[in-house]
C-alpha cells in the first residue's frame, strides 16, 4: 500500500502543478474570472492532498504494524481529490452547474480523511 500511495501522491502532485500551469497559461484568456478561480481551487486542493497522501505513505513505511485506519486515510484523500478537484475542473471547463453538487462529496471525503488521520495518529507505533 505504501508504494501505491507514494506513487499516486507523486502523480497527483505533478498533475496539480500541470493543472495550475494550464490554468495560468492556456485558460486565462478562455475562461471567465470565476471559472478560472474554480479551476485553480481544484488544483490547490489537489496539491494539498497529494502532500497529505505523501505523509500517509511515509507514515505507513515507518510504522511497525499494519494500520487499517491509515490505509483508509489514504483512500479517502484519493477519493476526495477525484471527486472534489475533478468536479471543479469539469465544472469550470464545461459550465455544467450540476457538477457543483459533486464537490461537497469530495470535501466530505477530505474531512473524513483528516479525521481518520487523527485517529490513526493515536495508535501509531514507530
Amino acid at each position: 500500500m505504501t508504494q501505491i500511495f507514494l506513487s499516486l501522491a507523486a502523480v497527483l502532485g505533478g498533475l496539480s502543478v500541470a493543472a495550475g500551469a494550464f490554468a495560468s497559461h492556456a485558460l486565462r484568456e478562455k475562461l471567465s474570472e470565476r471559472s478560472l478561480e474554480i479551476f485553480e481551487t481544484g488544483a490547490r486542493y489537489q496539491m494539498y492532498h497529494a502532500l497529505a497522501l505523501l505523509l500517509v505513505a511515509l507514515l505507513l513505511s515507518r510504522t511497525e504494524s499494519y494500520s487499517p485506519t491509515l490505509v483508509a486515510t489514504g483512500w479517502l484523500f484519493i477519493i476526495g481529490t477525484a471527486l472534489f478537484s475533478g468536479s471543479l475542473y469539469v465544472l469550470s471547463l464545461t459550465g455544467v452547474k450540476s457538477l457543483g453538487a459533486i464537490a461537497p462529496l469530495g470535501g466530505a471525503a477530505f474531512i473524513a480523511g483528516w479525521g481518520a488521520l487523527a485517529i490513526a495518529a493515536w495508535s501509531l507505533k514507530f
